[in-house]
């Protein structure tokens, strides 16, 4: 007789279900842009944003002094408890919401799950998980769709709201303007060390606290202080999706490594040739100027890719000060200066 799935919280680690880690499974960049220009052109004066530059979300105007603010993300297990995965994944979600300086109204899960592998029990765990940091987010989950599929998978549809002026898009940045990271690098990097035995829970511990942070400080900072463009770092990485903003922009940017927040471990772990494969499919995609000092791992941080990661933010260098005070009374995990928009379009150098 069938007694369905077994009870599989002990016996079976959810990242040995999974292909990849988190947004490290995202199609890469260069695999999107073929498939997003199949898109029909969007002519509803009503959309002010589409997939076109690359945003963080969709934004359709209901009237003068009202937008919605609409975003989908899920991903295979990036942990293998399940409640600090259905966490990180509803954190990761709702960062599209507030990379574009909107607050979130409601949300759905997304769920798919290997029925006759993982018991429902689990799948309740990661719900649970999700339904908590929504509840942070004061984001009521009011329902959602589930598959029967061989990979475990989990997520959000969220949807927020904004004034039109308080949106943060890609689209703002000047030259001179002055590039601010919230949270550290490395989650790709140290999640995948996870999955391959070379480090245990514990060395996950700054990497979880990272990416179960929401980004709601930062973004209240951010509009706060007259931030021009922003974006939350995640698949594509810091060039990844600092080339977003570049392009919307028509600017170009300088970064200096040794600016860069890093989470403990995760360069060591770069160095010895721990890498996702999404980080690897990024480094190919780089178009940077790299310093010749700057080794391979070193290089690859810069293209980690993240998941949950923090909101890179330009500001006018007059409005740096107050950003920085703001987010430090936020909270925020990092406040790293990483750089500087430049006057050449889509050039970026990456000094050390």
């Amino acid at each position: 007789m069938d007694q369905g799935p077994r009870d599989t919280k002990a016996t079976i680690r959810l990242t040995s279900l999974s292909h990849g880690a988190g947004c490290a499974c995202k199609l890469g960049s260069s695999d999107l842009a073929q498939v997003l220009r199949h898109l029909p052109v969007i002519e509803d004066p009503n959309v002010l944003v589409d997939a076109a530059t690359r945003d963080d979300a969709a934004v359709y105007r209901l009237s003068a002094d009202r937008v919605l603010v609409a975003t989908v993300d899920f991903f295979t297990p990036i942990v293998d408890d399940a409640a600090t995965w259905g966490a990180i994944a509803a954190a990761n979600a709702l960062s599209d919401v507030y990379a574009m300086g909107a607050t979130p109204l409601f949300a759905m899960n997304l769920v798919g799950w290997p029925r006759d592998v993982l018991s429902f029990d689990l799948l309740g765990d990661v719900l649970r998980g999700g339904a908590e940091v929504a509840r942070t987010a004061r984001c009521p989950i009011v329902g959602g769709h589930s598959i029967d599929d061989p990979e475990p998978k989990y997520g959000l549809a969220v949807i927020g709201e904004a004034h039109p002026d308080q949106l943060l898009t890609n689209a703002g940045a000047r030259p001179g303007d002055i590039l601010v990271l919230t949270k550290p690098l490395g989650t790709g990097i140290l999640t995948t060390a996870l999955k391959r035995d070379l480090i245990d829970e514990a060395g996950l511990e700054a990497a979880v606290e990272s990416m179960t942070c929401l980004n709601e400080g930062a973004a209240r900072a951010a509009r706060a202080n007259g931030v021009r463009a922003a974006t939350d770092v995640t698949g594509f990485g810091l060039l990844g999706h600092l080339g977003n903003i570049l392009s919307a922009s028509a600017v170009g940017a300088e970064l200096r490594f040794t600016a860069l927040p890093i989470l403990p471990g995760a360069l060591e772990l770069a160095q010895a040739g721990c890498i996702p494969g999404g980080t690897k499919r990024n480094l190919s995609a780089a178009t940077a100027e790299w310093d010749p000092s700057l080794t391979e791992g070193e290089r690859y941080l810069c293209v980690d890719a993240q998941t949950s990661g923090g909101l890179l933010l330009a500001v006018s260098p007059d409005q740096l000060n107050g950003l920085l005070s703001s987010l430090h009374a936020e909270g925020t995990l990092a406040r790293a200066v990483i750089g500087v928009c430049t006057a050449e379009p889509g050039r970026v150098v990456v000094r050390r």
